[in-house]
């Protein structure tokens, strides 16, 4: 007992060190005086000034001492106890010296021992555990490297540190994982299931190494990570692609051979910036864009972890992580120390996929008078090839500075480029537009779409600050619902998107028309001729000019892909530059061969076109073709012509006289009553029909381009084949717009249009005549005066097809009516004040078109608003002008 205890270097007995057994009123320490009452005092040792702990005679403090190395058994405990467990001891002990803490402070004093914090302890513990677990990896016994760093609970405390240095701090860092991985593992949907375990055997099934989260989801389950990502993007998501590879890894413990890392993707980021409104504020923060890809470049490796070899001593130097703005170079050999040279080891360096692209604002976005702003981005890893020029993108990534010598060079040393590196991209086309309808508005489009004139609502909604122009109406709703694309077999691409030609007199609103449809359509690009180039229609090449690498550069047609592309002044442009489209106007492509790129852009949009007739006014006895300056190919390529004519009608100037006022007094700045409906009603070419809010139109539209893709099962076959036969004989026959197979695809497009408008799964008979019925008007408008007349006769049955009685006979009343009016310029040189219409005249005219019931038409407001009376006594149809 006494040689054990001696040996430790510690006093054992109660008796040494509290001097229990020290005389009373002497002055000697308790080891001296006792040493000295044992050893005797021819041994006693020499006092000095202080004690002497490291000396020649230290070993005799260790020295076994009988009378000394005993406990005193008053001070023993000799009852029994049961051994505690490490755990139950340490939280006892932790209780009593709470307890001592509370105690001394309650008599107002701390003892020396008890003046410290819990957090002290967690400090002294925490090298303690260090070394504890240090020792254990030495042995290979170390089982999760984590246990190396102490975790916090507290992670919304940063300490006064922001929040990029508490992200980067162990412990933080530590704990920021481990929710994160507690978030994949754990998140489960309504009815239960693990979204992202799903999502992650998903990605490992076709070996992607991309993982998106959704950053709404991670806001309501993790709200302090998602306030540290958007601050401190770097380190923050350097932090979650090591937990989701961890948790990967934990799923499929082999997977880190097919992919090296896995990269979080953050989708659906709140707060969407514009390109202009980027600002010093974005700088290395998360920022969520939209833009079109204008272009990009090609796919080179970028170095990410490089070594070197020293040339001297072949010695490996590495490895160096490489920053995106600074070259790390090593300073000098640490087996030579020589200071080079140092070539990179190819062998163990490695590289990471690298690709700049350039963004540029939606035309349909910039205000006008604006210049569209760019911005460079950067993808890396699997994100390279994710789009091409053309292609609307949304994206998530960081806004970095960008150290660039060129612009430092021209604009002074303090000016910085910026870049975006991008995290997470998705096109615009793989956003279905229908995801932003609610089930409120699918439900109000369907309950609409029942209606059986859905089709007059429609076309009245259509332009509702223009007045009349129903046949330029129903072409631009025709082309604004599109037909149905096909692709048969990927040999032969057949376009669905309807293209059209406004041509006529000055003012009669056909750029009108084309503004309207850059608000309305989904995706709109506007040009005109004069202003528009063969290459900014198309596209072009140009080099780069800092890597002077010939890149592709996207024009309007490109950007307008999948949507509607306005060309106004169509007859301005060069006959060179039109004859640029005629690819994209029929293949729906443009093929570059320039400069040693050779490739093919998509161009799937419909073209509607404004152009003036030669010498400013149309001349109706001449044919189309002779009218307008534009050649056959191009011609046959539109699927319908709207000839606008400025006729000089006293009724329906007036009207239109009277429509203009009212549309300027409602919309005044200062108007009391701004009633858009009320509007609408008053333009309304049939007064019976109502028409469509235009937020409401707009959601119509979206869901059937999206949704409704008729078939053509039950289409009559032989009523197109026998029309496209009548056709091409009188073409033939008149001389005017060239008949072609193009026109018999153009039919069946705006018969699949047509069943759109009405959301409607095949295309049915009523399609098929309504369709009939556009491409005559289109192709008799296009007529002399003369043939005119005898078409309309002998197609009559077709254009009269969905017509309202009361608007056919209204025509034939009109046309009396002008007779009149040419027979008073004629036989009296002057104009008459009142236009009187026999009866049987016009009951004989009605016949012709079988109508013998006009009743009705006597009483409707469309009879009325034309100012005409029906004098029955008289049996005339009197007209005041």
């Amino acid at each position: 007992m006494a040689e054990s205890s001696s040996s430790i270097g510690v006093p054992s007995s109660p008796h040494r060190t509290d001097g229990l057994t020290s005389s009373p009123g002497r002055d000697l320490p308790p080891f001296e005086d006792e040493t000295d009452a044992v050893l005797g005092n021819d041994d006693v040792v020499e006092e000095e000034d202080g004690e002497e702990l490291f000396g020649d005679r230290m070993e005799q403090d260790y020295r076994p001492i009988a009378a000394l190395d005993v406990y005193d058994p008053a001070a023993l405990n000799d009852e029994d106890f049961d051994e505690m467990a490490p755990d139950e001891r340490q939280e006892a002990e932790r209780l009593m010296r709470k307890r001592d803490r509370e105690e001394a402070a309650s008599r107002g004093r701390l003892h020396r021992g008890l003046l410290y914090d819990e957090t002290d302890e967690e400090d002294e513990e925490q090298p303690r555990r260090r070394r504890r677990l240090a020792e254990r990896a030495a042995d290979g016994d170390l089982q999760d490297e984590d246990e190396l760093i102490e975790s916090i609970e507290n992670l919304e405390d940063m300490k006064g540190h922001s929040v990029r240095e508490w992200v980067s701090m162990q412990a933080p860092r530590l704990e920021i994982k481990n929710r994160f991985k507690q978030f994949l593992r754990s998140f489960v949907d309504d009815q239960g299931k693990s979204v992202y375990r799903e999502k992650i055997s998903q990605m490992c099934e076709v070996n992607k190494q991309s993982l998106v989260v959704d950053y709404n989801i991670l806001a309501n389950e993790q709200q302090v990570l998602a306030y540290f990502l958007p601050e401190a993007p770097s380190e923050v998501l350097q932090i979650f692609d090591e937990g989701a590879k961890e948790v990967v890894l934990a799923m499929f413990p082999n997977y880190d051979r097919i992919a090296s890392d896995i990269h979080v993707r953050i989708a659906d980021l709140p707060l969407m910036e514009e390109l202009r409104s980027l600002r010093q504020l974005h700088v290395n923060q998360l920022i969520r864009t939209c833009g079109v890809v204008t272009s990009s470049t090609g796919i080179l490796p970028q170095l990410s972890m490089v070594k070197y070899d020293c040339q001297k001593c072949s010695f490996i130097l590495g490895p160096f992580f490489q920053s995106p703005n600074q070259e790390v170079k090593p300073g000098s050999c640490p087996e030579c120390q020589s200071r080079g040279p140092f070539e990179i080891n190819m062998d163990q360096t490695i590289y990471q996929n690298f690709q700049k692209i350039k963004i540029q604002e939606s035309p349909s976005k910039v205000a006008a008078g604006r210049l569209p702003r760019y911005k460079d981005i950067i993808l890396t890893g699997d994100l390279v090839d994710s789009c091409k020029p053309g292609d609307e993108i949304e994206l998530t990534g960081i806004y970095r500075i960008n150290y660039d010598f060129n612009l430092n060079r021209s604009n002074g040393f303090p000016v910085f480029a910026t870049v975006i590196e991008a995290n997470y991209i998705t096109k615009q086309d793989d956003k279905l537009a229908v995801t932003s309808l609610t089930d409120e508005d699918i439900k109000a489009i369907i309950d609409l779409s029942k209606d059986e004139r859905i089709g007059e609502k429609l076309i009245n909604s259509i332009g509702p600050s223009i007045y009349g122009h129903e046949d330029m109406k129903r072409a631009i709703a025709l082309a604004l619902f599109g037909g149905v694309a096909k692709d048969p077999g990927g040999k032969h691409k057949l376009r669905g998107d309807i293209n059209i030609l406004l041509c006529g007199d000055p003012g009669t609103a056909k750029s009108q028309f084309l503004k309207y449809v850059e608000k309305a359509a989904q995706r709109a690009v506007f040009t005109t001729g004069q202003g528009a180039s063969a290459v900014g229609l198309t596209a072009y090449v140009q080099r780069h000019p800092v890597t002077k690498e010939w890149t592709l550069e996207a024009g309007a047609l490109v950007l307008a892909d999948k949507g509607v592309c306005l060309i106004d002044e169509f007859d301005k442009m060069s006959d060179a530059d039109r004859t640029s489209i005629h690819e994209a106007m029929e293949q729906q492509s443009i093929s570059i061969s320039k400069a040693g790129i050779v490739t093919s852009l998509q161009a799937r949009c419909s073209i509607l076109a404004a152009a003036n007739p030669i010498g400013g006014r149309y001349d109706p006895s001449m044919t189309f073709s002779e009218n307008v300056d534009l050649t056959e190919p191009i011609l046959s390529r539109f699927d319908i012509l709207c000839v606008v004519k400025d006729t000089v009608d006293p009724v329906k100037d007036e009207m239109l006289a009277r429509f203009v006022v009212n549309s300027h007094v409602r919309h005044h700045p200062n108007a009391v009553n701004n009633d858009e409906d009320e509007d609408l009603q008053q333009n309304s070419l049939l007064p019976d029909v109502e028409t469509i809010p235009q937020e409401m139109l707009k959601k119509y539209i979206i869901y059937a381009r999206e949704k409704i893709h008729p078939k053509l099962h039950n289409m009559d076959q032989d009523k197109v084949a026998k029309m496209f036969a009548e056709l091409r004989k009188e073409s033939m026959a008149t001389g005017s717009i060239p008949i072609t197979v193009r026109h018999i695809e153009s039919m069946i497009r705006m018969a699949e249009s047509h069943a759109k408008m009405h959301l409607r799964e095949y295309v049915i008979e009523d399609d098929v005549n309504m369709a009939i019925r556009v491409m005559l008007e289109s192709f008799i408008d296009t007529q002399k005066f003369s043939v005119m007349r005898n078409m309309r006769k002998a197609f009559s049955q077709y254009l009269a097809y969905r017509r309202d009685n009361n608007e056919l006979l209204l025509f034939v009343l009109k046309q009396l009516a002008k007779e009149q009016v040419t027979f008073f310029r004629s036989r009296y040189r002057s104009e008459p004040d009142v236009i009187e219409i026999q009866e049987d005249e016009f009951t004989d005219r009605a016949r012709q078109i079988n109508i013998t019931s006009l009743g009705s038409f006597y009483d409707s407001p469309m009879f009325t608003s034309n100012r005409f009376i029906h004098d029955k006594k008289r049996k005339l149809i009197v007209q005041t002008l």
